[in-house]
């Protein structure tokens, strides 16, 4: 019975129903969060200020095997929407459906690369016929619960294809027809709102393009009717297992939003809003970490990351009373030189403008209009009426949280789980050599395994005489491997193991092996750790025991090689205590509680604990164990891999915000382990009676440091300029004390505060702890009238403040 909603565009803007719209969005990815997260964060995306919610679709995910779907849980697409549409935004559907993402296989299924004849986004007749088969079934599914626009529904926007400009260089003239294809595709699919193809300079009409990076402000469409439009606003980076915690400050993601409105943009999506967890064997890389926090406004666990959650907030709500302005005023630009421009939006009813400073270093102090304005460097000033600054994208007024961790008080003794064990089953695979199948040459993991797991076993036997002219008392095994955690086996024995660390996934590893005369049991265990998503034809990396394979025998100065790349080869995929699913709450198997073994390689662990109390995030810590996965209650929690450690090197001791982002600047985390904290979703949890944990242990880890914490907000901070509205909030607890307040020229940073040379006459500490103290929140006028006046001289007088949760 709805009404539908016509989106429409020209260079100014997308208007919908016949009002012009500047757009604010962000990206949250449902597989990344629960069904009953979904409320709470799309709500929290309102509230920051978002007209509406971006959303890949996860081909891999959906139709696991070919022509078999799966829409549940997290994967429930359509609730999603319907959960955007509920809140009052709008959708825009990003269906690719080559997403990238950091996800494993860029969201291609790996059956897709098993079929024959098969080559990846290009004039490839059976691709081409997989891909639309797909996203017509996404479309039509979309269509019959009328979410387009067109129907009434929230998705004013689609996608098709991605970042395809950024190879299309690699595939020649397929390529462009390619791209032409999947135009004519989507078009074809009638859904009455316009499509979009990011980066992509040459997108066919009419498909719109847009841009993704962490600055789009110097982007222009290749249509003078396409509006100004930014799919990719990067809030911070993606990490992998080994590097460190990438951060982008508040001032240099909001400097980029309003640079990129200052030059004429129309719609600006945040990526990501909200990162989420990389649950299961969905992060891609290879070596994307579990965590997809992306230091975004709402972290993992949706809490609001203060200060970019309120910075950004407070940012969206200037733009959006400037709307009408923006998007019909007539503009004009003046240039102040070194780097400083003022831009003008005029209409019959008024006029609104922006000072930008694009140096990096030097303050800039102008005359503009008769006024003199002051613009901190890398910074834009917006003035809605063209005379008073009420928002600096330098200057942060909103609270900074300080996010702890509390042990799990639902335990008596939460420290101290009781553990059970039992050992993976391998002495079919590593004495009998024992596989599913067998075949004379050794092939890539993928088209094995087909992605069913991240583990293949390759196994052979080698008949060895002593008469053999490779035989010798100092012999080894030499493996050409794309694996990208490799173990080695012979007899039996594990002769050692290898990580790829420098980013090189092509290698070779040897080892000293001791072999008998007779029969010999060669065992290789072959470990991805989420396939490659990105780059021209990266479907064709390889993965695993590519080869070849020698014996090396050293007799003297003679050495003897006997390639074995070619012998009879069995192939494994998995393991035994996954296909008995050991990590499922109904398992018969038994475990023993005797002498649970610790630094043993391949082993299952199993404990049972309460469900922490109240409603906070839930988080478990695997400081000490190695590397394997999880699971609560059988919900695989991801790869865990804490004994992985960041380089000591590259976190600098000051975060400078001004100048372009990159992802290596103001690293944080250095020398730790890259991912000790794993996120459980409440709804994976009994709130009544026990849970379970179970560990797969792969490399050898030490299980009696594991506990439960819950994740909140500690104290808040704030440093905040004179004439602004300052809310304290410690996000539904009661604000307990406060620590430090000062009105004039404080020092330092949150959590060492110190007082300045000049301080107000009034008490900062006994008027907020009278107005502040007791609630979950409060908002102070930070005034003289409120705190007495300093005499500070010419300096902008700010109130410090930091409060108790």
């Amino acid at each position: 019975g709805c009404a539908a909603t016509i989106v429409s565009h020209d260079g100014r803007a997308i208007t919908i129903d016949g009002h012009r719209r500047i757009l604010l969005s962000g990206s949250i990815h449902y597989p990344r969060s629960t069904p009953e997260m979904w409320p709470d964060l799309i709500k929290k995306g309102k509230e920051g200020g978002l007209d509406a919610i971006e959303t890949y679709v996860f081909w891999n995910a959906h139709e696991p095997t070919r022509r078999q779907y799966d829409f549940s849980g997290n994967l429930d697409l359509i609730r999603f929407l319907k959960t955007i549409q509920d809140q009052g935004l709008y959708g825009v559907l990003r269906i690719g459906p080559y997403v990238c993402a950091e996800w494993n296989y860029g969201g291609f299924p790996v059956w897709l690369h098993n079929m024959p004849g098969m080559e990846f986004r290009t004039t490839n007749t059976a691709f081409m016929n997989e891909m639309q088969n797909f996203t017509t079934m996404i479309v039509e599914m979309v269509k019959k619960e009328k979410l387009f626009a067109s129907q009434g529904g929230p998705i004013i926007l689609a996608q098709i294809e991605n970042e395809y400009g950024n190879v299309i260089g690699s595939y020649g003239a397929s390529g462009k027809a390619y791209i032409q294809w999947c135009a004519n595709m989507a078009q074809s699919l009638d859904i009455g709102v316009p499509w979009i193809m990011c980066q992509q300079d040459d997108a066919p009409q009419p498909m719109l393009n847009t841009c993704n990076g962490y600055y789009c402000d110097n982007f222009e469409p290749n249509n003078p009717n396409t509006p100004k439009m930014w799919t990719e606003n990067w809030t911070g980076w993606f990490k992998n297992w080994g590097s460190k915690d990438p951060h982008r400050t508040s001032e240099d993601v909001a400097f980029a939003v309003a640079r990129f409105f200052q030059r004429g943009g129309t719609f600006q999506n945040y990526y990501m809003y909200h990162g989420g967890t990389n649950f299961d064997r969905t992060s891609g890389g290879p070596y994307i970490t579990t965590s997809y926090d992306y230091d975004a406004p709402l972290d993992e666990y949706g809490n609001l990351a203060q200060p970019k959650y309120g910075h950004l907030k407070q940012l969206h709500d200037v733009l959006h009373s400037m709307e009408k302005t923006l998007t019909h005023g007539n503009i004009t630009n003046i240039d102040f030189g070194n780097q400083v421009s003022a831009t003008i939006y005029k209409t019959e009813e008024g006029s609104s403008c922006f000072i930008g400073n694009v140096n990096e270093t030097s303050d800039a102090r102008i005359n503009f209009q008769g006024t003199s304005y002051d613009v901190p460097p890398w910074s834009v000033s917006i003035l809605p009426d063209c005379k008073t600054v009420t928002y600096n994208t330098a200057k942060i007024n909103t609270q900074t949280s300080v996010m702890v961790k509390k042990p799990n008080e639902a335990e008596d003794e939460p420290s101290t789980l009781k553990w059970s064990w039992r050992p993976e089953n391998v002495d079919n695979v590593l004495l009998k050599g024992k596989g599913e199948s067998t075949m004379r040459q050794l092939f890539d993991q993928k088209v094995v395994s087909n992605d069913q797991s991240d583990y293949l076993w390759y196994m052979t036997t080698v008949n060895l005489k002593e008469q053999d002219p490779v035989w010798s008392k100092n012999m080894s095994i030499r493996v050409n491997s794309t694996a990208h955690v490799l173990h080695a086996f012979v007899n039996g024995q594990h002769i050692g193991n290898y990580r790829v660390e420098d980013g090189k996934f092509h290698y070779v590893f040897e080892q000293d092996a001791k072999f008998n005369p007779g029969a010999n049991v060669i065992t290789f265990l072959s470990i991805t750790v989420g396939l490659p998503n990105y780059g021209a034809f990266f479907e064709n990396i390889p993965a695993g025991i590519t080869g070849p394979v020698f014996i090396i025998g050293r007799n003297g100065d003679e050495t003897i090689v006997k390639d074995l790349s070619a012998h009879k080869w069995s192939y494994k995929t998995g393991l035994s205590g996954f296909e008995n699913q050991l990590f499922s709450a109904e398992s018969p198997s038994t475990w023993s509680g005797e002498s649970v073994p610790i630094n043993r390689t391949m082993t299952w662990y199993k404990t049972t604990f309460k469900a922490p109390l109240g409603s906070e995030p839930v988080v478990v810590d695997l400081l000490g164990l190695g590397k394997g996965t999880a699971w609560i209650n059988g919900n695989n929690i991801g790869r865990y891999w804490p004994s992985f450690l960041s380089g000591i090197d590259g976190c600098p001791a000051e975060c400078n915000y001004k100048g372009a982002y990159y992802a290596e600047k103001c690293q944080t985390n250095c020398g730790e382990p890259t991912q000790r904290w794993y996120h459980i979703p409440r709804s994976f949890l009994n709130s009544d009676g026990d849970n379970t944990l179970v560990l797969f242990e792969e490399i050898g880890g030490n299980p009696s440091l594991v506990n439960f914490q819950t994740i909140g907000v500690g104290s808040v901070c704030a440093n905040v300029y004179e004439k602004n509205v300052l809310e304290l909030s410690c996000n539904g607890k009661p604000i307990s004390a406060i620590k430090f307040a000062s009105f004039g020229n404080p020092g330092g940073n949150c959590g060492s505060f110190e007082k300045g040379t000049c301080e107000a006459s009034n008490n900062a500490a006994a008027i907020l702890t009278q107005e502040c103290v007791g609630k979950e929140k409060c908002s102070i006028d930070v005034s003289q009238e409120k705190f007495g006046a300093p005499e500070c001289g010419g300096d902008a007088r700010r109130l410090a403040v930091e409060a108790i949760c």
